[in-house]
């Protein structure tokens, strides 16, 4: 059996994470969050009193590490060694840490195949910034998201706002074009789009407005109607 994979790539607070979760929902497929598993990378690096630049000592910590994506209630969980770290790796901290670690080498390799046996036993949404282009490049669907980066922080500012974080708009900004930066200046899989990628500017958009966007082309490039 053929399992369908979809690919949806960008930077940070473009949106991905959150329109590839509702549109696994009503497709009926798996959703793959790597950002989450790079995130606990980092969160355990933090916890570890390890810089985010110190890529000897954090590459010797691979080892210790295990991640699992488990879906309970309808929605992803991460669990780091068996914690679950839904709600702690979505910090400011833990965002700045996953950019570091996720331009070593090492860490990427380390979650590549767990990312891609994830595909061979089911439809899938995953998304992430190399999705497309390393771990999903025969990928049945590939669109690249992005928007401002005004407007991605904005979106970002306002979440961390919802959960109760003391957020500082400024402060999501600087960070965000920081993390831009790294991800696209990286050595290792850096953020861009595949050649065969949709790119979908979403700046202004609702995410009604995207989502419809995003319908129409899964609806054009695999005929299923969402």
């Amino acid at each position: 059996m053929k399992y369908v994979s979809i690919a949806i790539d960008g930077p940070s607070g473009a949106g991905k994470s959150t329109m590839a979760r509702l549109l696994a929902q009503e497709l009926h497929f798996v959703y793959v969050d790597t950002g989450a598993m790079y995130r606990a990378v980092g969160l355990y690096i933090a916890r570890a009193g390890i810089s985010s630049r110190e890529r000897e000592q954090i590459v010797s910590r691979l080892p210790e590490i295990s991640i699992e994506l488990r879906y309970e209630n309808g929605s992803q969980q991460v669990f780091l060694n068996g914690e679950n770290v839904s709600r702690a790796i979505r910090t400011e901290e833990a965002s700045r840490y996953a950019s570091d670690v996720s331009a070593i080498p090492a860490v990427r390799a380390f979650l590549l195949d767990e990312q891609r046996a994830l595909a061979q036993g089911a439809n899938i949404i995953m998304d992430g910034r190399d999705i497309g282009t390393v771990v999903l490049p025969q990928a049945d669907v590939k669109i690249f998201l992005t928007a401002s980066s005004e407007d991605r922080a904005q979106r970002r500012y306002e979440e961390l706002l919802e959960k109760g974080e003391n957020a500082s708009y400024d402060a999501v900004l600087t960070n965000l074009i920081e993390r831009d930066r790294n991800d696209a200046a990286r050595a290792a899989a850096p953020l861009r789009a595949a050649a065969d990628a949709v790119v979908l500017d979403t700046t202004g958009n609702t995410l009604e407005q995207s989502l419809d966007v995003i319908r129409g082309v899964i609806k054009e490039k695999i005929g299923y109607v969402v």
